[in-house]
Parts: C-alpha cells; structure tokens; sequence
C-alpha cells in the first residue's frame, strides 16, 4: 500500500516546514498549502489520507476548511493546531467533528501519536504494514478525489454489517459501489445477490425474493428458492428499491426486523442471516412525503448513506473511463484502436452527461463499432452524442453544463489566473475556488508554460 499522505496548512512557512520535516522523518509523505482556499485545491487534485490544519488563518480559517472539508469528504479526519488555544476553541472544534486539537508550541510524538490513531480511524494503514489487495475496487476506475473519498467511507462500512443505502442518478455506478462493499466485507466468501425491483412484474417480485411452494399460485408447478434465502450468508443487493410496491415493503421490513421469511404459499419462516444493501435513483424523501415509500423501511435500509456522484460531478473520470472502454471494446470487436484525438476527448469530457457512466459506456462502444481509423476523431464522437442525447435535458443537468463551460472559458480568458478570472466573475476568490471544486477544474492546467506558478 502507498504511504500515507498528509496535508500540512497553515500560514507560517516555518511552521509548514518544521511539521513536514517531522513526518517526513516519521515516514509518511506530505503535501503543504498556505491557506483554506490552496488546501481545498489540494485535496480535489490528490485526496490526501489525513488533513493537518492551522486554526486561526486568513480568509478561510481552520474551522471553514474543516466545514469545507465536511461537506465535500465526510470521512478525512482532521487535526486542528493553533498557538491560540482556549477550552472554548477546542470545544467548538470537537462539536463539529475535528478528530483533535493541538496547541502550539506541540510535542511532536504526542502529534505523531494523534497522526497514527487518525489514520487506523480513517482505514489507513501505516506505512510499516504489509502491501494491501485492491481487488476489491477494481471494477471502480477512478482518479476523482470524490470517489476516493466515497470509496473510503465504502471500505469502512464494508467491515461492519450495517445496512447500506446508495443514493445516485441512473447508470452512476450503484451496483459496482455495492459489490465493492460486499468484496471488502467478511462476507465475501458467500454470495452477492442482486435484484433490480423496478424491473421484475409487480406480481413476481414477492416470489422472486422470498421464494414459493409448489402449488403457491398457477404455475407454481415447482418449489421456488427466493434470493434472501440464495444470498444466505452473503450480500443481498436491492437495486430500485424506491420501485418497490408499497404492499410488498410491509413485508421486506418485516423480513428484515424479524431476521425471517416465509415463502408464498408457506406455513413456515425460514431464518435468514444476510447483509442488505439497497439503491435508488429517486429522492425516499420526496418519496415518503408522498405516501409512495414507507418511513420505517427507510431508516431500516438507511443505517449508512452513500451518495455516489454523477459523471459531471466526476469529469477528471472520463478520459481514463473513456479510454478503458475504448481497450474493451477494441478487443472484443477486434479492432486495433489506439486513441480517441484531442479534440475527441474535450469534446466527451465537456458533454452533459445525463446517462453517466452508462451512457459514456454506450458512446465509446457506438464510435468502436464506426471507427474506421486507428484514431477516433471528434466527428465520430458528435455524431454519437447527439443520436444519444435527449431533445431536453435537465435542468440541474443544463445548468451544471453552462457552469462548467463559463469557468472553463473565464480560466482560457485570463490563463489560469484565478484572482483575474474571480474579479471578472464578480466573485470572491475563495468561493471561486469553491466553483472550480465543484466541476473539478484545475486553474494550473490554463496556465501558459511560461507563466510563472506564483503569479497567482
């Protein structure tokens, strides 16, 4: 496993190189930034494993980069440090999640102690541990600092056997997310079952996940086993659950409450002994306001929320996405493709995206299929974007797009130079670099090859 990263911020250089030289020895490798605003620039660029931050900073003080980093990676520990500490500092920090609070000047084994005991809390293993198998998330390419920090919540849920519900837009990823879990758990070893609820007949669905005795029903001519009792042991994924018919969620909760099921046309419970993970593209809120989806099923299946992002909300995937699809499908179309052009791969990373990774999935096999040169040009790559897109698209999907395409045009208009690009967008530059977050974009890839890195 690599080691460890760690972001060091604060505004006092000294103090930036005393801290990195001590962890450094230590042997973990650090990344420094100078305030709030660099370090949340950091963090989008390489999602580090454990966030070192000064409290009292200009613009963005330690507890806005701590509300920041909350918001965006939920589950990367922070160690606050200030040469101003007080009972009320580390109260308020401790309230709001800080994992602990260190007073300047600190004894370096005692931060080397809170370091360590960050990092096993995060799923980190030291540097001294033996090479950990990734396996389990391989299916999960990804170089997005969201996903990373998705994917580190999953591996911590994964060794417990707390419900899961994974919250994300069609074609997202849902199920590899929930078979990734499953590869990490103790369960591994037995079975992953999914089902997607929308997609089997209102009057099938009970049968196909409790299971029916010969006779049940008309053409019931033999015993059926459901898919609580073939996941035994395992994982049962219920893909849609937000498609589920109110009549049958009586029944799955009480499957679930009870740790029992009963085939259709049964007199008797059969134990079950499974760990449950449920998915869906529809907002349960909205949901349950409606009368459409029970309150008690939700929080029995919503232990643990996972929000896995759309692909607009990941571009920095789909190059390497695109890419891998594109060996995929050379090969099994036995065709020798080397590339997408330039002007191709900007044209598949500015597009909306409303299908995800699904729809990129689709469009990358439609241009293998027509290519007719090693190369995939951009004309291949319009034509299927458009035969592929709706007439209407969302508007969270067409605002998003706009967003994208005015930052990525104010960066090309001032070169990268962010405190330019903010004035002209009369924005503030910390929350223009909220903005660049957001969609992703890293101001330093505007820059000219000349332009000095400090200019900024």
């Amino acid at each position: 496993m690599q080691t460890p990263n760690i972001l060091i911020v604060d505004d006092d250089k000294d103090i930036l190189k005393l801290i990195s030289m001590r962890l450094k020895a230590a042997g973990y490798a650090t990344v420094a930034a100078n305030n709030g605003a660099e370090a949340m620039s950091a963090i989008m660029l390489q999602r580090p494993d454990l966030v070192i931050s000064d409290l009292r900073m200009p613009a963005m003080d330690g507890m806005a980069l701590l509300d920041a980093i909350q918001q965006s990676h939920p589950s990367l520990p922070v160690i606050m440090l200030t040469a101003h500490g007080s009972i009320p500092d580390a109260v308020n920090a401790t309230q709001r999640g800080v994992f602990s609070f260190l007073t300047k000047p600190f004894d370096s084994q005692a931060l080397l102690q809170q370091v360590a005991s960050a990092l096993r809390l995060n799923g980190t293993q030291t540097h001294t541990a033996s090479n950990e198998d990734d396996s389990w998330r391989a299916d999960i390419l990804t170089r997005s600092s969201t996903m990373e920090s998705l994917l580190g919540q999953a591996k911590l849920v994964a060794n417990t056997d707390a419900s899961v519900f994974i919250h994300g837009e069609s074609g997202s990823g849902k199920e590899l997310l929930a078979r990734a879990i499953h590869r990490y758990s103790a369960r591994s070893a037995r079975p992953f079952v999914a089902i997607n609820c929308g997609a089997i007949p209102e009057n099938l669905l009970e049968s196909e996940l409790f299971g029916h005795n010969k006779g049940a029903f008309t053409g019931a001519i033999n015993n059926h086993v459901g898919l609580f009792q073939s996941a035994e042991g395992g994982t049962l994924f219920l893909d849609e659950i937000g498609d589920m018919p109110q009549a049958l969620q009586v029944k799955v909760l009480r499957a679930l409450q009870e740790r029992v099921i009963r085939p259709v046309g049964s007199t008797t419970n059969i134990d079950i002994d499974l760990r449950l993970i449920s998915a869906t593209h529809r907002n349960l809120v909205n949901e349950m306001k409606e009368g459409r989806f029970r309150e008690d099923l939700f929080y029995r299946i919503n232990v643990v929320s996972l929000e896995i992002p759309s692909l607009a909300n990941r571009r920095e995937d789909v190059s390497l996405l695109a890419n891998h699809f594109l060996q995929v499908f050379s090969l099994k179309y036995k065709k020798k493709l080397h590339s997408f052009a330039p002007d191709a791969i900007e044209t598949l990373i500015t597009a909306p995206w409303p299908g995800n990774v699904r729809q990129l999935q689709n469009i990358v096999e439609q241009t293998v299929v027509l290519a007719t040169t090693q190369v995939i040009p951009v004309n291949l790559v319009q034509k299927a974007l458009q035969e592929g897109s709706n007439s209407v698209v969302p508007l969270d999907v067409a605002r998003q797009q706009f967003e994208f395409n005015y930052l990525i045009n104010i960066l090309k208009t001032t070169e990268g130079n962010v405190t330019q690009a903010a004035r002209l967008a009369q924005r503030n530059r910390t929350e223009f670099y909220r903005l660049l977050e957001r969609h992703n974009i890293q101001a330093r890839t505007f820059k000219n090859a000349s332009q000095d890195e400090s200019s900024d």
